[in-house]
């Protein structure tokens, strides 16, 4: 598939396909969104939305919740805050989400069946890192989505005037609804 992927590229390059989505690399409307890895979500959030290339920063990962408060997510709205101008954050959750309910022992069994030795999980186990934790999934989107925008306000390296307000979105429809 990679190597489909890659010729597919080559041609888009050759053609120059590119030129239509040109643009530099501060957001147009100075909003970061914060957002689940999804693939329902790829192309309906922004058209949903009605965002194009250039006018947002999309930061995406499993759930659209920060679980860290120094993860990478919130490392990447320090940046997209501080040194590309972002004034507002949409923290963007979605119906039928795969994380809630997500089962930290059944993934774990599923790591062991695709090969990675109970010695590699233990020594995640032993360097502090409470697996069962950090693979556990969220019971409920809309309270995992407002402890991520209470976190995200609360932050202390966030600047107050920093809007942070929190959405769920139909995975069908792409209608949000405020939280």
């Amino acid at each position: 598939m990679i190597d489909s992927i890659l010729d597919y590229n080559r041609q888009f390059v050759a053609e120059k396909k590119y030129e239509k989505f040109i643009t530099d690399k501060y957001p147009n409307k100075k909003i970061a969104i914060v957002t689940c890895m999804d693939t329902r979500l790829v192309e309906l959030l922004p058209a949903a939305l009605g965002f194009k290339n250039g006018d947002v920063k999309i930061i995406k990962n499993a759930g659209g919740t920060i679980t860290n408060p120094y993860d990478s997510t919130v490392r990447s709205l320090i940046v997209a805050i501080y040194e590309l101008g972002v004034e507002e954050v949409m923290i963007i959750g979605h119906t039928g989400c795969g994380v809630q309910g997500m089962d930290s022992a059944h993934l774990q069994s599923l790591m062991k069946e695709r090969g990675v030795p109970d010695s590699h999980i233990g020594l995640m186990k032993h360097c502090g890192i409470d697996l069962d934790k950090w693979l556990h999934g969220f019971d409920d989107t809309e309270s995992a989505i407002l402890e991520t925008v209470d976190l995200v306000s609360n932050h202390p390296l966030i600047p107050e005037d920093v809007v942070v307000k929190g959405y769920i979105m139909d995975s069908v429809t792409g209608a949000l609804t405020a939280l």
